[in-house]
C-alpha cells in the first residue's frame, strides 16, 4: 500500500505534498532527501492517536506522474490503518469489534489498529466480523 506525494520545485530547493492526505508536506534539498523526509513525514501524519476518531483516508491506486513518487507503508502499518478505516466505515467502535473478535479487554483491539501482529485466526475473525476487509490491498 503506497500513498503518494507531488513534488514542487523552488529556487531554494524542493518540497513535496501528499496527494491523499491534506496536511501532510515535506521538503529537501534533492529528491532522495525529500523521499526520506517524506517518509518521515508520513509516518508522523500516521501515528494518529487511537481514540482519536479520526479516520484517514486510504491511499488512491495508480497515481503516477512525471512529478510523484509512492512511499510504501509496511504491511503492519498497512493493516492497522485498513483495520480502522473499515471498522469505521462500518460504525463499529473499539470495544465492539474487541467483542466480535472474541476479545475480553479493549486494549488488546487497539493494539491491532496500532502496531498489529495478528493470529490466522484473528484475520479470520476480522473477515468474518467485516467481510468487505480488504486483505489484498494489506498486502500489495
Amino acid at each position: 500500500m503506497e500513498y503518494h506525494f507531488r513534488v514542487h520545485e523552488e529556487s531554494d530547493g524542493l518540497w513535496a505534498e501528499c496527494i491523499e492526505l491534506s496536511g501532510c508536506v515535506t521538503q529537501g534539498d534533492s529528491r532522495a532527501d525529500l523521499e526520506q523526509n517524506a517518509r518521515k513525514a508520513l509516518s508522523v501524519y500516521l501515528d494518529e492517536p487511537a481514540g482519536s476518531g479520526v479516520d484517514i483516508p486510504l491511499p488512491q491506486e495508480n497515481v503516477r506522474g512525471d512529478t510523484t513518487f509512492a512511499v510504501e507503508l509496511t504491511p503492519e502499518i498497512a493493516f492497522g490503518l485498513v483495520l480502522r478505516h473499515y471498522r469505521m466505515a462500518h460504525k463499529l467502535s473499539q470495544n465492539d469489534m474487541a467483542k466480535k473478535l472474541g476479545m475480553q479487554h479493549i486494549y488488546s483491539y487497539q493494539r491491532l489498529e496500532r502496531r498489529p501482529n495478528p493470529t490466522l485466526g484473528i484475520i479470520k475473525k476480522i473477515k468474518d466480523a467485516i467481510p468487505d476487509f480488504p486483505l489484498e490491498r494489506v498486502l500489495s
